[in-house]
């Protein structure tokens, strides 16, 4: 998947139509994505990866709206899944 596809899910995952943060929201994605990285995670181009950088790109997004809010439950649960799964097929 491009990274054009993934800013495209990112505004639907928003509710975006405007291309004024387009900049910001490719910059979130490449920051997402490294710090799924961080946290052990090898990303690969299937579904399910493809979700996890939008969602927390979008996490990254809603973010700055608020004064340190905690990490989404699902997001949180969605990564401990896909580490656990990456580090039980190894």
């Amino acid at each position: 998947m491009t990274e054009a596809d993934l800013l495209k899910l990112l505004k639907l995952n928003l509710s975006m139509i405007t291309t004024v943060y387009d900049d910001y929201l490719a910059h979130l994605l490449l920051t997402s994505r490294e710090l799924i990285s961080r946290e052990g995670i090898s990303l690969q181009d299937t579904p399910e990866d493809i979700e996890l950088i939008v969602m927390y790109a979008a996490y990254l997004y809603r973010k700055r709206a608020e004064d340190n809010p905690p990490m989404p439950r699902m997001l949180r649960w969605a990564l401990n899944n896909r580490l656990f799964s990456e580090k039980v097929s190894q």
